[in-house]
């Protein structure tokens, strides 16, 4: 048995600023939103490989525009490559941001658990478990939600509901889980 040990990046710290592609050359900062919006929510995915993303995926683009409204930009990424992207493009609703090209080294940066293959027919490279960020004006963490599986991911509306209620300045609600300790 190995030592698998990841890095888990905390509440209330910056998130780890990466630069990838998109399918249309243009290339994307994690963490800095587009589209208006001044916070972000970065999806990290597993890849084509897996039903459930491709699931999660066209849901959160049925929520798409309720994000917006309340200023939350969406971009997906994965350790895929352009070509695995562009077929799964075929199975995709969403019109957001899709980043490819997830290293390694960036997937350990975000703390994400990282699974091998079960054979060459799943996918040809390690890939990240499911990994959801919400990133806030400051740059700084203000949701974050890591799984070792994709059979356990936040649900999106009460996100949206919550994000909404969080971004509230009358709520005055503070970042979670920064107790020190």
């Amino acid at each position: 048995m190995s030592n698998s040990a990841t890095n888990k990046l905390h509440p209330g710290t910056k998130f780890p600023e990466f630069t990838l592609p998109l399918l249309n050359g243009e290339m994307r900062t994690l963490g800095k939103p587009h589209n208006g919006c001044d916070w972000q929510l970065v999806l990290i995915y597993r890849g084509r490989h897996c039903p459930l993303c491709t699931k999660y995926m066209n849901q959160l683009q049925i929520l798409k525009d309720d994000f917006k409204k309340i200023g939350v930009d969406i971009i997906a990424v994965s350790g895929d490559s352009k070509a695995q992207l562009e077929a799964h493009l075929e199975q995709l609703t969403a019109d957001y941001a899709i980043a490819y090209g997830l290293s390694l080294e960036q997937m350990k940066a975000y703390g994400l658990y990282i699974s091998d293959p079960r054979s060459e027919q799943e996918t040809d490279h390690p890939f990240s478990e499911p990994g959801l960020f919400v990133i806030n004006a400051q740059g700084n963490i203000q949701v974050v939600d890591i799984s070792n599986n994709p059979f356990v991911r936040p649900e999106l509306d009460a996100l949206r509901s919550g994000l909404a209620w969080i971004r509230n300045p009358d709520n005055n609600y503070p970042i979670r889980g920064m107790h020190v300790y």
